[in-house]
Parts: C-alpha cells; structure tokens; sequence
C-alpha cells in the first residue's frame, strides 16, 4: 500500500480552535441580538447588569467598571461596542479573515474577561478558566495564524495584492517574517507569561496555589457604610460584594440594637418586601429593589437605604448596631454612632 505524506501545516492544524473561539465570541453578539435584547437596559438580562456583577473583585480595571456602571448612557454605548467588536472577531476567526489581527482581539477580549469577572464561578472557576484559555488561544492563533480553509489562505493562493504588503502577514496569515534563531525564544517567553498570569490570577482569585482555597461565588456578602441616625431616619449604604451571579441575597430582616442588644427599631421581612423605592437610592446600573417576599440585592449593586421610625427621634447619643439578615440565615454588622 502506498503511503501518502501530508504536509502538517501549523495553520491547518488550529482549525478546531479557530472554529470553536470563533463562535463562542459570535455567539455572544448571537445571543444579545437575536435570540433576545440584552442590550435594552429596561428588559431582564441586560448584559449591563452582568457587567455590573463583575465590579465587586476586579483586578485592575476596577475604576474603569465603576465609572461605566454609574454612567448608563457611556455604559450602555460601551455594551453595544463590545458586543460589535465580539461579533467582528468570532466571526473572522472562523472564517479565517485577517487571522491574526483578530487573535489580538481574542487575546484583549479574553484579558477583559479574566481581569473583569475571573473571580465569578459557584461550582467551577468558571470565568478564570475562559479568560487564561482565551489568551493562551489568543496567542496560538497569533503564531499560527491560518491556511487551508480559510479566507486568507484564498487570499495568498490567489495572488491577491493585499497578499503582497509588508503587513498581511503581521495581520493576516503565513510566514510571520521573525527570524528563526529568535521564533523559538518569542514563543518561549509568551508562553511563560502567559502561564505565569494564569498562575498568579488563580492565586488572587482563588487560592489555587497555596494558602486556603477560596471562592466568592458561592455565599453573598454585604459591605455597610455610611451610617447616620438623624430625627427620624437611620441612613446607610449598602453594596453586595459576594455570591452567586444570577441570584440577588434575599434581605428579611434589619434592626437596630443598642449597646445592651435591646432593639430599637426592626424591619421584617414584609416591611422590606413593601419598603417604597424613594427610599433606596442606588448608585450602580444592578439595582437593589423590593421584591415579593424581601428586599433584594444583586451581586455588584450598591444603595443608600432609608429607614423611618418614630423611635429614632428622640434616641439618646450612643453606639448602635445595625443587623442585616439573609433569607439564608447570614447576618451582617455595622456600628452606628449618634452624636
């Protein structure tokens, strides 16, 4: 039998990955656009929201979250950008357009994901795995760039004058024109500093090297500040932290103690569930609101809550504590002085 040899060309043999990367960026422009609006911020699964929920534990673009969610109309402008931009590159990639110019963006669109959200994942590291193997998918499809099956491969095979300029194999595919005493050693070290961001990210985001495991996905957790007892009102800020993603913590309960843990005023769990909307200001996009059995409070969201009670008016200069309970059980402190 005659054996046939087949050239195995780098190109060709990333047409699985180009495929699969491909359409997990597309299908997120696929999702928010056809199968439902999740770039309308008055429907249910604005993709703001989620953006929203990325805000807690951000590493390094933590500033630039915060300024989108307290501007709707920049943030809402950015969605739809992003979404442009996943769809141009998945769908590139998968056609093999510009090959490599679109692998940058899988590099950049997958850092945002792992810096933004690479600590969000209640049974997995969900969204820190997507981003480590978005770069280092990124970064293959750089090297590689694309050959048979693809629209740059047509391109070059037919002699197509772009084919020709200095930069088509920067941005497109073929030879990337690095010498090849140097190509090992450019490999080399992209790949080291990719694995050593995959290490240190899994580190700061869950413990994965050394120390206790951690995951902030899985139980919420409320930061309270800001707390004022004036005439009749106890004033506060509110800004969930922790938890899952898709779930708000539920609130049945606050009150408010003094030093010899005698309440002084309480809010149960229908009190909150019917507590008016002019009574919470909130500051981000993800909104705490009341819901049907109790006040919720998405991941990422942050409020002033106002509470009224004619207790508070003549409550003597002390220090109090306020107490947040979940529908789960936890509760939360926070001291509060009247001077």
């Amino acid at each position: 039998m005659k054996t046939v040899h087949i050239k195995n060309d780098a190109g060709l043999l990333a047409l699985a990955l180009r495929l699969v990367v491909g359409w997990t960026y597309f299908s997120a422009f696929w999702r928010r656009t056809v199968l439902a609006d999740k770039l309308d911020p008055e429907m249910t699964g604005y993709i703001g929201e989620k953006f929203n929920a990325f805000l807690p534990n951000a590493l390094g673009i933590k500033p630039i979250i915060q300024y989108l969610v307290e501007n709707p109309d920049m943030l809402w402008i950015n969605m739809v950008i992003f979404t442009i931009i996943e769809g141009i590159v998945g769908l590139f990639i998968m056609f093999g357009l510009f090959t490599r110019l679109m692998s940058i963006g899988v590099f950049g669109l997958a850092m945002g994901i792992l810096l933004g959200s690479g600590w969000i994942g209640t049974t997995c590291l969900d969204e820190w795995q997507i981003g480590v193997l978005g770069i280092a998918t990124g970064f293959v499809l750089f090297l590689t760039g694309s050959d048979k099956y693809s629209i740059d491969n047509y391109l070059i095979k037919h002699n197509f004058a772009i084919t020709k300029k200095k930069w088509f194999s920067w941005f497109g595919s073929g030879v990337l024109p690095i010498k090849e005493s140097i190509f090992p050693r450019a490999v080399l070290l992209g790949s080291l500093l990719i694995f050593g961001m995959t290490l240190m990210t899994n580190q700061v985001f869950h413990g994965g090297l050394w120390g206790t495991l951690h995951n902030k996905s899985v139980k919420p957790k409320l930061e309270i500040t800001e707390g004022e007892i004036k005439n009749n009102s106890l004033t506060f800020d509110v800004f969930r932290t922790e938890g899952v993603d898709v779930y708000g913590a539920w609130i049945i309960g606050m009150e408010l103690v003094d030093e010899k843990n005698n309440t002084i005023v309480t809010y149960g769990q229908n009190d909150l569930a019917s507590l008016s909307k002019n009574n919470i200001t909130n500051y981000y996009v993800s909104k705490i609101k009341p819901g049907k059995h109790s006040l919720i409070v998405p991941l990422g969201a942050k409020a002033n809550i106002k509470l009224e009670s004619n207790a508070l008016t003549s409550l003597p200069m002390g220090v109090y504590s306020l107490i947040i309970t979940d529908i789960s059980g936890a509760n939360w402190k926070h001291k509060i002085i009247k001077q």
